[in-house]
């Protein structure tokens, strides 16, 4: 055993607890089925069968109340083992479900039995037609494909609130639309085709022309239903007007008859049928949609009424004046939402009876969009607006960075107002829709409906097409709870249906919640006629079952899953997903989600269960080790949790008093290691990458495999003994060179300066002298020790480099400028909460500046640029994020470079100061997009400015990355 071995029983849960009712029982602490696991392993390999109970436990919950646990996952590769796998399902009678992003708000991504991860390995975008149409593979997020189109002026139709998260497969299965998608942009009217893989194996390219004569040639009693269930729907001029009338407004419950309608072949049936089928009918393997014009000329308004109704009633005016969109947002929304960056903080005040229109016009030019702000003036005249707080404007603004705040404020309405839900209770998403001019009554009957079962609910919604979200908050470890929500929704749904005709899931689809009230929105005819659809697709009832269609009437309490607290940084977390695609390890081990969604399942176990017991026993490499503590989740979270600062906690909580008196001594004596770091580097040169290698990882095996790191080959050699010379009387600003610039030199091969003597001269060259101080060495931004948390290390240097500071700058009077953007994130913000209080007045005084944002601002209006590459591709850092200096790095790179390019999948390196070489297999694993887009042409120049992401990028790419300020000293220099 190594030295240092961390021990799993660190992290159990300290309190005694009692068992939950919706604990995983004690006899699945093995996982899958033993014969299941190898006869799945035998067909697809061992690398796609996850079959521990951890693996299980964190793909069963999705974005919904509900969860269930499967009895394997199966992460697919290709369409070939997506056969194998219905194959054995029919052969073996079992069941099969898919999940991409799992952002379902119903339980639509959750099965019993098989579950299909379908987002790992079917992601990828194919502008057509420059950009008129895209093909797209099911587990690319939406935002993903839009980023790909935005360059040609196209966007996709449906846009989802979810849409940084949620993936192409889920979009279409459950005919998601969002914000202004309505029912002329959804994935019904915007799919030109689809592939489909069928329940029976058969593959259908519904682009293909000889799709119909193979289907007919494959499926020949499949394609007979088809076209006898068109004829008897046509025939039927009653049932045909009422399909046509429910589709009249948005509807995403239950299957699409209308596709008979609008269907000639079976093909052509099968398309439409599709869209919408929750993954009932079939995988969709690949999508290609029709594009709508990505109008860029924008003006946006937020205007506040005093009532719901009152805002309800004003939306048929902006429909008419031609709103693209028009959201609807109640008061629990509003003051919920000053949770979400960016929200003023006096919507915390707001009256609970206000409630606000987020109102947006799109024109494709400056005339059109003139027009429509002269319609919006007039509508505005007319109402009766209110302005509770300071910060309300009740005006149209074309300000980017205002319009984005509105947006963020009404996208983040489920996660911000199910963060503030108490804790411990299930928060449950409704999603209905009425005749739009209909909606101010609908209001009105909602609130009262609340009212009288105890629900304080937050509403929002698409209100200009009538279409109406709301959340409940209830505890589903309480059995009267449950009844109280189980009267809600029987009465919530007959007033829908019987009231107003409306649409019990407008967009969300059906699911488990709303199954059970299919029949009485539709008819016993019409729903007669959805099981002979599911039975003509789908015989042996493999795919999906009760995710749809479900004859028990109270399929909708089963499976409700409870909340048990957890640590209280995490505890807010609803399980919506939206911090899986940034999250380094969501491709290897397990995402934030998992990681809460598993220390929930610790909590709901009895103290020293089997199960809890096997769960600690993986998380501490699948969750803890593997987190690259980027802390990106918090940045994608709406309402910031941030569940690497919850990984470090715990990687403090596994360390033992020795292990952090050793932390607190190379902090102490960091000048001593700094300079023995150095050492070693140069030493490597000689000795040679092989001997190194070999060292390192019998150290790793002797001491521990999180402490000791691996050496990498594309460690660069050391940097030079001594830092540039500088003078103090002239200096505009302190220059901070980072201990990683003082350890590691550039790029091999690069004969240039050094980066600290890039930075001296060319902010000589600026005119703007910076000063490097004499004592830099034995310093440290204290990011070493944070990031593995080892807090008195850290509270020791964090104190350390601040006080430093404070006397170099002259008690703040001079802006201290870092080279290294995790190093001054580090300085600027993660150091302050293990200040002393003395330290943090001193910190408050200083000025803390990213050398990107030095360059940009203070050194490149300055100079001027003789020279540039042809091309350059840049690595945006984790750090740059944090501090929003991302487009500082553009900047830089557009002066060197003719062309510059961003990778769309650019994201962390997870290189993450040494944990790249602790754990290189992650760094592999969250670069692998990023570096097959930079890999698939030349550039002239990879540019970055952090040496370890530099690093990282370089060992997955193969290319040679170097600072952006390298790059600019060559560009300006005389």
């Amino acid at each position: 055993m190594p030295l240092f071995e961390p021990n799993p029983q660190a992290l159990r849960p300290g309190t005694r607890r009692s068992p939950a009712p919706d604990r995983v029982p004690e006899l699945r602490a093995g996982g899958t089925p033993r014969r299941m696991r190898e006869e799945l392993t035998e067909l697809l390999g061992a690398e796609k069968v996850l079959s521990k109970i951890s693996d299980l436990v964190r793909y069963a919950s999705d974005a919904s109340p509900y969860r269930f646990v499967p009895q394997v996952v199966v992460v697919a590769e290709s369409i070939d083992d997506i056969s194998t796998v219905l194959s054995y399902a029919h052969g073996k009678s079992r069941e099969v479900v898919f999940r991409a992003a799992g952002t379902s708000l119903n339980g639509q991504a959750q099965g019993e039995d098989i579950l299909v991860d379908v987002r790992r390995h079917w992601v990828g975008v194919q502008v057509l037609d420059g950009g008129a149409r895209a093909r797209i593979r099911p587990g690319t997020t939406v935002a993903r494909a839009n980023a790909a189109l935005a360059p040609h002026g196209r966007v996709l139709g449906p846009d989802p609130a979810s849409a940084v998260a949620c993936t192409i497969g889920g979009v279409v299965a459950n005919n998601a639309s969002g914000m202004t998608a309505g029912t002329t942009r959804n994935s019904y009217r915007t799919v030109s085709s689809l592939t489909v893989v069928l329940p029976s194996g058969t593959v259908v390219d519904t682009a293909d022309p000889a799709a119909d004569e193979e289907l007919a040639r494959a499926e020949p009693r499949l394609c007979a239903e088809l076209m006898a269930l068109k004829a008897e729907i046509e025939a039927d001029a009653e049932l045909t007007d009422r399909i046509r009338a429910k589709y009249a407004i948005k509807n995403t419950n239950g299957y699409r008859l209308d596709a008979f309608l609008d269907g000639d072949t079976p093909v052509r049936i099968l398309r439409g049928l599709m869209v919408g089928s929750e993954g009932t009918f079939g995988f969709i393997s690949e999508v290609v949609f029709d594009t709508v014009p990505l109008d860029r000329e924008v003006s946006t308004a937020l205007l506040f009424f005093p009532s719901l109704p009152a805002a309800a009633a004003a939306v048929p005016l902006f429909n008419e004046a031609g709103a693209l969109a028009v959201e609807l947002m109640d008061g629990n929304t509003l003051r919920a939402s000053v949770s979400v960056a960016g929200v003023p903080a006096d919507w915390a005040g707001l009256p609970k009876e206000t409630a606000a229109l987020l109102v947006e016009f799109r024109a494709p030019d400056e005339a059109a969009r003139e027009a429509y702000e002269r319609a919006a003036r007039d509508v505005l005249a007319g109402l009766d607006l209110v302005a509770p707080v300071a910060s309300v404007e009740n005006a149209f603004t074309r300000d980017p960075w205002r319009i984005s705040g509105y947006w963020r404020a009404r996208k983040a309405f489920v996660t911000a107002v199910g963060g503030s839900r108490p804790s411990g209770t299930t928060l449950i998403t409704e999603d209905f829709a009425v005749p739009p001019a209909r909606l101010a009554e609908a209001c009105a009957e909602l609130l009262d409906l609340q009212s009288r079962h105890g629900f304080d609910a937050a509403v929002a919604g698409h209100a200009a097409h009538g279409n109406l979200h709301f959340l409940l908050a209830f505890d589903a470890a309480d059995p009267s709870d449950i009844e109280r929500y189980a009267r809600f929704m029987d009465e919530f749904c007959k007033l829908t249906v019987e009231r107003f005709d409306g649409s019990l899931k407008a967009e969300h689809a059906t699911g488990r919640n709303i199954a059970p009230f299919l029949e009485l929105e539709w008819g016993t005819k019409a729903t007669d006629l959805m099981w002979r659809v599911k039975e003509a697709l789908d015989p042996a009832g493999v795919l999906a079952p009760r995710i749809v269609l479900d004859r028990d009437p109270l399929a909708h309490l089963r499976g409700l899953k409870t909340i048990p607290s957890v640590e209280p940084i995490a505890d807010p977390c609803i399980e919506c997903g939206f911090c899986e695609p940034t999250c380094p390890s969501q491709d290897l081990t397990t995402t934030p989600r998992q990681r809460i969604v598993l220390r929930r399942e610790m909590m709901r176990q009895g103290t020293g269960s089997p199960v809890e017991t096997r769960l600690l026993e993986a998380y501490g490499y699948d969750a803890v080790d593997t987190c690259a503590g980027d802390s990106t989740c918090a940045l994608a979270c709406p309402v910031g949790i941030d569940t690497g600062a919850l990984m470090k906690e715990f990687r403090h909580e596994r360390h033992s008093p020795r292990e952090e008196r050793t932390a607190a001594l190379a902090a102490r004596n960091f000048r001593a290691v700094e300079a023995s770091a150095r050492l070693a580097v140069a030493a490597a040169d000689r000795i040679g990458d092989r001997v190194l290698e070999s060292v390192t990882r019998l150290a790793r095996r002797a001491v521990s495999k999180d402490l000791v790191p691996e050496w990498l080959p594309q460690i660069p050699g050391a940097a030079a003994r001594r830092l540039p010379r500088t003078h103090r009387p002239a200096a505009v600003a302190v220059y901070y060179p980072a201990c990683v610039n003082r350890i590691f030199g550039g790029p091999d091969g690069d004969r240039g300066p050094s980066l600290p003597e890039a930075v001296v001269a060319v902010s000589a060259r600026a005119g703007r002298p910076v000063w490097i101080p004499d004592d830099v060495t034995g310093t440290c931004c204290a990011t070493i020790w944070h990031s593995k948390g080892y807090r008195r290390g850290n509270e020791l240097m964090a104190n350390r480099i601040v006080e430093a500071a404070w006397g170099w700058t002259a008690g703040g009077t001079l802006p201290l400028v870092v080279d290294a953007s995790s190093c001054t994130l580090g300085i600027a913000h993660e150091v302050v909460p293990y200040l002393t209080e003395d330290n943090r007045a001193l910190h408050a005084e200083m000025t803390v500046v990213d050398s990107l944002v030095w360059a940009a601002d203070e050194l490149l209006p300055r100079l001027d640029v003789r020279r540039r590459v042809g091309s350059a591709v840049v690595h945006p850092t984790c750090s740059m994020r944090h501090l929003g200096d991302e487009e500082k790095l553009t900047v830089l790179a557009e002066a060197c470079a003719e062309e510059v390019v961003v990778p769309a999948d650019a994201g962390c390196c997870a290189f993450a100061g040494d944990r790249g070489m602790l754990h290189p297999e992650l760094t592999a694993s969250a670069t692998a997009r990023e570096a097959a887009e930079v890999t698939a042409r030349s550039f002239d120049a990879h540019l970055s400015a952090n040496r370890m992401c530099e690093i990282g990028m370089e060992r997955a790419t193969g290319r040679d990355y170097g600072s952006v300020l390298l790059a600019l000293e060559r560009a300006t220099r005389p």
